[in-house]
């Protein structure tokens, strides 16, 4: 039996007036997770426990079969994880976001959570340049992807209410800087960022060529290494993961699960979606269970994007499930799983906590009466929900 979880982050939304009432799902052409859907496990699934922030962090936690009320500490140690740095008992992993701030009527506002989702080589030129100036015994800063990048504060803390850059676009920071014990040095850190950054040469270089600046970091999503059982402890099983972003591969590391590295894979609408499915279905020969997981619906909610939301679900249904669908069958009995970690509505460009829709498919045939296809209303009609989403990869298996 081989196992696939196919994940496209932030699929789910919310019926939108321009698309005549449908979701994004719904608008979406997708023939292979509508064939699933029609003829296999189709529910809602609460992937965020109540209490807890509906980031990509808890959420995925869920979808990996971890109960995050367990084992959830922060979204940065499992970041830090991918990247190959390793926490000490008493170090606290934060997110560097490099962002762009636009100084308005004495306001200064988060114009871009991603600084225009700068490219890796200019996001690590600003980072060690980060570390030379401001690294030190207490504080290190590692270049990650892009926008995404880590500092461990040493013998930190983590008593502190940090907030996701990409829930106050368009808003002013000052209501939504650190706060707690410490974070008056997190609050400085993040000034001196804006006096290096102002003076960078890339600063002019970036707006000479139309590109967006990074002008700040903003740190957030911090917390110590958490404690997780392997995954082949847990469920038996061997397995891989695959996916361009460093949470999805630290959650992967942590569990013991094999990180496989795919050439173009992005975060982005421009991702290797095809390397992906052949990936996995190459990594089926010889492990049980492969994890896909494709982050572009999330970047275009995040960004506001209605049309990039539906291209990225349909790139996604075309060249990641229908691939992955029929590669899969030359290994006899398989089941497959699809869903998104969360909703990411394009009106909010930020995460929610509801219920996510699910299918779980197995091969069958027969077409079911009453399913539409793959969306949050057909989900919710069948009246079958997981209200513990980590109990998904134990219906996965068969457990």
């Amino acid at each position: 039996m081989k196992y696939v979880v196919l994940l496209g982050d932030g699929m789910s939304d919310e019926r939108i007036e321009g698309l005549g009432g449908k979701t994004p799902l719904q608008a979406a052409k997708t023939p292979n997770m509508d064939f699933m859907a029609k003829r296999g496990v189709l529910g809602l699934a609460q992937t965020v426990p109540a209490g807890y922030p509906p980031g990509s962090d808890v959420a995925n936690l869920s979808m990996f079969g971890y109960n995050p009320v367990e084992c959830y500490t922060g979204r940065s140690p499992l970041e830090a994880a991918s990247m190959g740095v390793s926490l000490g008992p008493d170090d606290v992993a934060f997110r560097v976001n490099l962002v762009s701030l636009d100084a308005r009527g004495g306001r200064l506002i988060m114009e871009d959570y991603s600084a225009g989702h700068i490219s890796t080589a200019d996001g690590r030129e600003l980072v060690e340049d980060l570390q030379r100036q401001l690294g030190n015994d207490e504080f290190s800063f590692y270049p990650g992807v892009s926008y995404r990048h880590l500092m461990v504060w040493h013998n930190g803390k983590t008593a502190i209410q940090a907030t996701p850059p990409h829930d106050i676009t368009g808003q002013d920071i000052l209501n939504f800087l650190p706060q707690g014990e410490g974070a008056d040095k997190l609050i400085y850190l993040m000034n001196c960022s804006q006096m290096i950054f102002n003076n960078h040469p890339q600063y002019k270089r970036r707006a000479a060529a139309g590109e967006l600046p990074a002008n700040s970091m903003w740190l957030w999503g911090q917390g110590k290494a958490p404690a997780m059982g392997r995954f082949h402890e847990k469920f038996g099983l061997s397995g891989a993961v695959i996916s361009a972003v460093d949470l999805i591969k630290g959650i992967g590391v942590y569990a013991g699960l094999d990180i496989i590295n795919v050439p173009g894979a992005t975060g982005y609408l421009d991702t290797n979606f095809k390397g992906k499915a052949d990936a996995a279905i190459e990594a089926l020969k010889n492990k049980d269970f492969v994890f896909v997981h494709v982050e572009a619906p999330d970047e275009a909610s995040h960004s506001g994007k209605l049309a990039d939301k539906i291209q990225a679900i349909e790139c996604f249904d075309e060249q990641v499930v229908g691939p992955v669908l029929e590669g899969i069958k030359q290994f006899g009995d398989y089941r497959i799983l699809c869903a998104p970690d969360h909703p990411t509505p394009v009106s909010i460009m930020t995460h929610t906590s509801d219920p996510v829709p699910f299918l779980i498919y197995s091969g069958e045939e027969k077409e079911k009466a009453g399913v539409a296809g793959y969306d949050e209303i057909s989900a919710a009609a069948t009246g079958y929900k997981v209200e513990e989403g980590f109990k998904l990869m134990e219906l996965l298996l068969g457990k």
